[in-house]
């Protein structure tokens, strides 16, 4: 998973084709670090694959557009024969993982140069250059900023804390094994499902493809408020939210993507114009035939 500093959230979650963009980088940041380590250091020339999805929400619905990557742990390489053999990578360890973090954050702040998106990328503050969008979409914008950031109209929320909370310390960028974070950019990699683990991958396309919110973690409460519960508190110990009406109501029209924005990306053996594509990627299984009658 790679999420991405608040200062980039806003142009990100309306702008689908600088998504896509950044999308492409962290993908090709990726597949790039698992060839050049089974190159360099297994002697396999080969290449991996991954698909990506687009999730737009935090867990308390704020607008934080995110990537969710399930990716080949391996490459794919020609045999003697002919066909293609998967090679995994043995290990994937905390610093491989730093470094790639660090590799990713570059290429997307250079990207986001070269589309004139910002300039300064060397300086510790970002800052975007106006692209017109508030003037030419005054209410789609104003949506979209206080979606990000949790002010009116889309909060304020009400932060449901226990009485007692254990916070982190400040500057910290390895934040659990095969988890690291480095200047608003985050990098999480510990979740994985063996190749014949037929209901553990079944289990990680579902979580990349989960909706927003479960339905039954959202309580009408008595005082008119709406309360969404996490599956899993926050660094600071909420454990959910209260929002009244209105602001929900402007969160969740936040979080539907702009028109002809796509939320699932093919990259390496994966993408559709891969010629190993066909190689890699089993077939159908085919439909019994059904009666006629």
């Amino acid at each position: 998973m790679v999420t991405f500093p608040f200062e980039l959230r806003y142009r990100l979650a309306y702008d689908g084709k600088l998504l896509a963009g950044v999308a492409r980088v962290c993908n090709d940041s990726v597949l790039g670090f698992y060839r050049r380590t089974m190159r360099d250091h297994h002697g396999v020339v080969g290449k991996s694959g991954a698909v990506t999805i687009v999730q737009r929400a935090n867990a308390d619905l704020r607008l934080n557009p995110h990537l969710h990557a399930i990716v080949l742990d391996g490459v794919f390489a020609p045999a003697s024969g002919g066909e293609l053999v998967f090679h995994p990578l043995p290990a994937l360890c905390t610093s491989d993982l730093a470094d790639l973090l660090q590799v990713i954050r570059v290429r997307v702040l250079r990207f986001l140069e070269r589309r004139g998106v910002m300039e300064c990328v060397d300086q510790p503050e970002l800052t975007l250059l106006d692209d017109g969008f508030a003037e030419r979409e005054p209410a789609l914008a104003a949506l979209a900023s206080a979606s990000v950031s949790g002010q009116l109209p889309a909060g304020p929320e009400l932060r449901q804390r226990p009485p007692l909370s254990l916070r982190g310390e400040l500057g910290v960028e390895v934040t659990a094994p095969l988890a690291v974070t480095e200047l608003g950019f985050s990098l999480h990699a510990a979740t994985t499902a063996r190749a014949d683990d037929v209901r553990g991958r079944e289990a990680l396309v579902r979580y990349a493809l989960r909706p927003p919110l479960a339905q039954e973690r959202l309580h009408r409460l008595p005082d008119g408020l709406v309360r969404i519960e996490f599956k899993r508190p926050f660094r600071d110990g909420t454990v959910a939210v209260d929002l009244d009406p209105l602001s929900l109501l402007c969160r969740l029209a936040a979080l539907v993507p702009p028109p002809r924005c796509h939320l699932v990306h093919y990259a390496g053996v994966l993408g559709a114009a891969s010629k190993w594509r066909a190689l890699v990627v089993p077939p159908l299984p085919q439909q019994p035939e059904q009666d006629s009658c």
